[in-house]
């Protein structure tokens, strides 16, 4: 990566000092291979500031400045799905650290690891009334973070820090991952560290071994596909390391695969037994295939929630099931599953392989013949509810056109973060990039072109289910930018969304992050509009001013378009703005009477006519 002024001191070099706390926090992130961490400065959160400080003179881990903290959780949240590595989020005291609890609690619920560490006042200073005090006799945010984290706990000494932190990190990436918090006063940073101070082996958590495998199920597994018919296969967003094996075992079984919205970006939407998303966004063509009752579903990586179980469709959730995944937590939301399989899902995928593939045949044997282009587009077309309107010349741009020219305009190499509401719908929906390799393509070369072997989280589409926070993907995609400079990314986001955190874009401008934002521009909140009129309800509260945001991003010192029709749409160059060293804006003007494919949101509210 190239050296980027934004990282430059600013002054002379300041002396080097005595190791203390904080160096010791900097230098664990180091021994996992953490880069960047993500946050706000503050008076009590300084010492870990002046680490970083040092840190990133010596090549170490570097601090990234967001404009508020909870950019600072959705920028970790991106870098860590983007590398599988740990995301680390900072904040001071008070404030600092309730700002950043709604990214917090989205990373938790949506199982992505993250290292979250907030100040506090000298602790001598507890229960006097100290400015921003959040300790148990402050506004106690140790209380707020409990519900939202795996492991949460008070530095109290500064002999405690190693073993809490080695714990905060273990937990943080143990199935099922999540957030772990670290509160810790201003002092106890400070302190200076031992010479003969016992240090973890932070660096022995990257050789950790994947979490055991239940063999019993997976030879019962395997005996069921045997026997079975065209087995359906569903894959979540816990299936990133395995889809090259999932690829081979849908071949091997002569079965269907459909993914869950967050799955999507996993696989090659135009992969010839790809039936489709099940799902919030989805299509009719994975309902179809689950409703005609296949004797066999095998549902891998996913905890059925709401979005990615079609509402807890009886369609999926019955004794036709078999749930594979590695967290407790997943299995149990799946009682009436036929078989439930735990393990560590690319580790279960190998030993199915293994047992149904005959020793001198090759996992690649008899391989799908090429698709022609074209082909592939008709057949996903056939799938989307209005391929008419993904290819109308309308004005103003009917968002099915939007997306679909996304997917063909953007390199096959882009990374899409799709913002909850509207744009995550259309997305799941309509978003297909184009790959333009021929030849036959087996098992693992049905992924998108570009990294090969991605890490575990990495996603061409990435859209956030379960608790979906608006504005999210506009800070995720800066984490994406950050962790593979070599992809660029587009953020699909809609104008509610952007009024709420658009102003992290000035970080992708800061750090000239090829980022592009794409702006659904249709004056409301046009989920909750679309909603009540669906609902019949009261039509209120869903209106929003009319705003030029490539203005707005003028103003930042940031390239902006807008874009009133799909002719407009057609000029733009996205190569040449994805090749940009720097932020772009669209402000694309949709059709905002065009309603997002929103039915199963509908239903499980019980709103539905």
């Amino acid at each position: 990566m190239e050296t980027n002024t934004a990282f430059a001191p600013a002054h002379e070099p300041v002396p080097e000092t005595a190791r203390d706390a904080a160096d010791l926090i900097v230098e664990a992130l180091e021994a996992l291979g953490v880069e960047y961490v993500f946050g706000v400065p503050g008076g009590a959160i300084e010492p870990l500031y002046n680490a970083l400080a040092r840190s990133g003179r010596r090549g170490g881990p570097r601090a990234i400045v967001a404009r508020n903290e909870q950019g600072a959780a959705y920028m970790a949240d991106g870098y860590a799905r983007e590398t599988g590595r740990l995301g680390v989020c900072i904040a001071t005291s008070g404030p600092g650290a309730t700002n950043l609890i709604t990214g917090v609690a989205c990373s938790y619920d949506n199982d992505v690891p993250l290292l979250v560490i907030t100040g506090q006042p000298p602790i001598r200073n507890f229960g006097k009334g100290a400015l921003q005090e959040s300790s148990c006799t402050g506004i106690n945010t140790m209380a707020m973070f409990r519900p939202c984290t795996r492991y949460n706990s008070l530095v109290s000494h500064a002999e405690q820090l190693p073993t809490k932190l080695f714990n905060a990190i273990m937990q943080a990436q143990r199935a099922p991952s999540g957030p772990s918090h670290l509160s810790i006063p201003v002092d106890i940073l400070r302190e200076p560290l031992p010479a003969d101070q016992d240090m973890p082996d932070f660096g022995g958590l990257l050789r950790r071994s994947p979490a055991l495998v239940d063999l019993p199920a997976v030879r019962q597994l395997a005996r069921l596909l045997f026997s079975a018919r065209q087995p359906v296969w569903l894959l979540g967003a816990g299936c990133g390391e395995a889809v090259s094996e999932l690829m081979q075992l849908v071949q091997h079984t002569d079965g269907r695969f459909i993914t869950t919205p967050d799955g999507k970006g996993f696989v090659n939407p135009r992969h010839p037994r790809f039936s489709g998303v099940f799902g919030f966004g989805g299509h009719a063509s994975a309902a179809e295939l689950l409703q005609g009752e296949p004797d066999l579903v095998i549902a891998l990586g996913t905890g059925f929630g709401e979005f990615n179980s079609g509402g807890w469709s009886s369609a999926l959730l019955n004794s036709r099931l078999v749930h594979v995944d590695d967290s407790d937590e997943n299995l149990m939301r799946s009682p009436m599953a036929r078989l439930h399989v735990r393990g560590h899902i690319k580790a279960v995928c190998e030993q199915l392989l293994a047992l149904l593939t005959p020793p001198n045949d090759g996992h690649n044997a008899q391989l799908l013949p090429f698709m022609h282009p074209q082909v592939a587009r008709q057949a996903y077309d056939a799938m989307v509810d209005s391929p008419t309107a993904a290819r109308g010349d309308d004005a103003p741009v009917k968002p099915q056109r939007l997306l679909a020219t996304l997917g063909e305009r953007c390199t096959p190499q882009t990374r899409f973060v799709a913002d909850a509401g509207n744009s995550a719908a259309w997305a799941v929906h309509y978003l297909a990039p184009r790959d333009q390799r021929s030849g036959r393509m087996p098992g693992s070369a049905w992924l998108p072109a570009g990294k090969e072997r991605r890490a575990r989280h990495s996603s061409w589409l990435r859209v956030t289910m379960d608790f979906a926070p608006m504005g999210w993907a506009i800070g995720s995609a800066v984490g994406i930018a950050m962790a593979n400079p070599r992809c660029p990314v587009v953020c699909l986001t809609g104008d509610g969304s952007y009024l709420m955190n658009g102003q992290e874009i000035t970080v992708a401008a800061e750090l000239r992050l090829p980022v592009l934002y794409v702006v659904l521009n249709d004056g409301a909140l046009g989920m909750v509009k679309h909603g009540q009129r669906l609902a019949g309800a009261e039509p209120i509260g869903f209106e929003l001013p009319r705003v030029d945001f490539a203005l707005m991003a003028k103003a930042m010192g940031i390239h902006g378009l807008v874009v009133r029709s799909a002719a407009e749409l057609d000029a733009v160059d996205f190569d040449a703005l994805l090749a940009r060293r720097g932020p772009t804006l669209l402000d694309v003007r949709i059709d905002g009477e065009e309603v997002p494919p929103m039915n199963l949101r509908m239903k499980t509210l019980g709103t539905a006519k």
